[in-house]
């Protein structure tokens, strides 16, 4: 666990230096239009999303048969190449090129989540699902930060220090990281697997996967809705400078790592995962709501810890699903939940890209101001629907024996 988490961080930090300083980068490229950046900036992650979801099952394909280390290693190396190449993006043109290799790397998140699940009991998943929470928060906290304090030097620097960062890693992983699927629980490579029709229909022939992979869908297209329009929106509305945006985006990773690491395991104990996952779903609804009607600076960061609460569903998903599949199958299972979540990613930065691009035409009058939080009250209502599908998932007495079809 101390290894791969380490990994997780670092693979974190390096993507999240660019986050507050991309957007800015777009926004520069195109004559500082609001709106038009922020469509730019939704093909970009609709781009990334697609190639999350071809490359997802194939690398968790890869890792079932070659094991979680190469993979790993594999994604890094490539990462740290791709940074570099964003850097000296001389327009809108190539830094789409590398949000499409950033998208293919960045799929061995999936192999990491695996090798969780390879080295945890099925009773302590959910616990060490919450601690890749905090690993994810660590390198969130500073990489936004730090991110931001660079991009105001340099737009391009967050990108070299990301790209240096994607390189350690992979000679951290190289020198450090064990392997963590022996070679006599490693099944086949089969492309009907790797594929994502195929991953899909592995979803589907599984008993009680489907309405937690749905969940999942839901979760992650909600979620979309930071990524794709939270830069635009807080210097839209409230003018904030990118140093602002990193510190912002850095208290939200500070929150998402003391739920991880603090409240998930406490909760899942007393609660179960199937009630921690319900009371993620409904304050990450809440904390959406919040942003939307977040007309002052300080509403806004009020929603961050309420928002952040919706990471106690991902560690009760993740126990919920490991559980109901074989050592051998657990690299093809988190393949296709990424492929799930990068249909999600694919919809999500053109779904809220364009609600926020549309509600900010509207602005004309102290109606229209109401609207400018349009994107984040959509993604509330997707969460509560995920919420009301929670309900009704009942304990299925047969999860607690893992399908060994492979």
């Amino acid at each position: 666990m101390a290894f791969i988490l380490v990994t997780i961080m670092l693979d974190m930090l390096a993507m999240s230096l660019v986050i507050p300083v991309l957007p800015r980068l777009v926004l520069g490229f195109l004559h500082n239009d609001t709106a038009t950046a922020s469509r730019v900036i939704g093909i970009f992650g609709t781009a990334w999303a697609f190639m999350q979801f071809i490359f997802s099952p194939i690398l968790g394909a890869l890792s079932d048969r070659y094991g979680r280390r190469p993979v790993v290693l594999i994604s890094n190396v490539g990462l740290g190449l791709d940074y570099s190449l964003m850097a000296l993006a001389p327009g809108v043109g190539l830094l789409f090129v590398g949000r499409l290799i950033s998208g293919i790397t960045a799929a061995s998140i999936s192999t990491a989540q695996a090798y969780i699940a390879d080295v945890s009991p099925p009773e302590k998943r959910a616990a060490n699902f919450g601690l890749m929470s905090v690993a994810f928060g660590l390198g969130f906290i500073l990489g936004p930060a730090v991110g931001g304090l660079l991009g105001q030097i340099n737009p391009r620097l967050p990108f070299w220090v990301a790209a240096g960062l994607s390189l350690t890693n992979a000679l951290y992983g190289y020198f450090i990281l064990p392997e963590s699927l022996a070679i006599d629980r490693r099944g086949g490579f089969f492309w009907r697997k790797a594929n994502p029709l195929g991953a899909l229909k592995f979803l589907r022939g599984r008993v009680g996967l489907m309405p937690l992979a749905i969940i999942h869908f839901l979760f992650w297209l909600s979620r979309a809705a930071l990524p794709a329009v939270m830069v635009l929106y807080v210097t839209y509305r409230y003018g904030w400078n990118i140093a602002t945006v990193g510190l912002t985006f850095a208290l939200v990773g500070l929150c998402s790592m003391i739920v991880g690491g603090v409240l998930v395991k406490p909760i899942v104990a007393r609660l179960g995962e199937r009630a921690c996952l319900i009371i993620g779903l409904v304050c990450g609804a809440a904390g959406m709501g919040l942003f939307g009607m977040a007309d002052q600076p300080w509403i806004f960061w009020l929603g961050v810890p309420v928002m952040s609460l919706m990471g106690l569903a991902t560690p009760a998903l993740q126990g919920l699903m490991t559980s109901r599949i074989s050592p051998n199958a657990q690299g093809q299972l988190q393949g296709a939940i990424g492929s799930v979540g990068a249909v999600a990613q694919m919809i999500g930065p053109g779904l809220f890209s364009f609600v926020f691009a549309r509600s900010i035409s509207a602005h004309l009058t102290t109606q229209g101001a109401a609207l400018t939080g349009a994107p984040f009250f959509v993604a509330a209502l997707l969460l509560l629907a995920g919420t009301g599908l929670a309900v009704m998932v009942g304990h299925d007495e047969r999860a607690s024996a893992p399908d060994h079809a492979g």
